[in-house]
């Protein structure tokens, strides 16, 4: 950047009262909070990570500084407005598959029925009262590491960490328990999915397609296969 293009000292100054102003605004928003949803505190924590990354620019731009403090983001874009020092946090998991084999599924069942006197096969047989059996019998992590032997097909996952402020109570969630995440609170997530896989191939297929360098030329007089004498 040019002298010319710089930022100039009363610019940055300014977006420095700016990030200062938009503190206040979130502070006051935070303390007159109105439930944990409340849309004032939403716009503030807007407004702040905007102002400070103004300030943060200009800042590197004028002085080549930059700021000690960064605003989380997870990977859907959605900004974390949660607890910088959560209490506790919750774990959410969803994995899917596809039944591609249902003998296989249901003949897994019967070998744990067999032998599990609990094991209730109830479904008809089926594979809605199979699965229930191999759940009962297997962790998910087994399962999902042997999902070819139970006839099942890996299909996308999702693993969410969300923090709050208190371990809730005994039964508190276990009528709803995936109905009250707010995906601001999620501190951290990890995506599984071919939908990635796809888009490294088309990666690494651009750069096959790049052009390879021209060979060296052939000296005057120079024999392209070995052990031949130019006529």
């Amino acid at each position: 950047m040019s002298d010319a293009a710089l930022p100039t000292v009363a610019e940055v100054r300014a977006a420095a009262e700016a990030v200062k102003a938009a503190l206040d605004r979130h502070l006051a928003a935070v303390e007159s909070r109105i439930g944990d949803e409340d849309p004032a505190v939403y716009t503030a924590f807007n407004e702040l990570a905007a102002a400070a990354e103004e300030y943060d620019e200009l800042l590197y731009d004028r002085y080549d500084e930059v700021t000690p403090f960064e605003i989380p983001t997870p990977e859907d874009g959605v900004p974390y407005t949660g607890p910088a020092e959560p209490a506790a946090f919750s774990v959410l998991v969803r994995r899917d598959y596809a039944v591609v084999e249902p003998a296989r599924l249901i003949a897994q069942a019967e070998r744990v029925a067999a032998h599990d006197r609990e094991a209730d096969l109830d479904h008809d047989g089926g594979t809605a009262g199979a699965l229930g059996v191999l759940f009962g019998e297997y962790e998910p992590d087994e399962i999902a590491s042997r999902a070819k032997d139970f006839g099942l097909e890996e299909g996308d996952s999702t693993l969410w960490i969300a923090a709050s402020q208190e371990i809730a109570e005994p039964g508190e969630w276990l009528g709803s328990p995936f109905g009250h995440t707010d995906p601001q609170d999620v501190l951290h997530r990890f995506d599984v999915s071919s939908v990635f896989d796809d888009e490294a191939d088309e990666f690494d297929e651009e750069a096959d397609e790049e052009p390879d360098e021209e060979p060296d030329e052939e000296p005057d007089g120079a024999s392209a296969e070995p052990g031949l004498t130019p006529a």
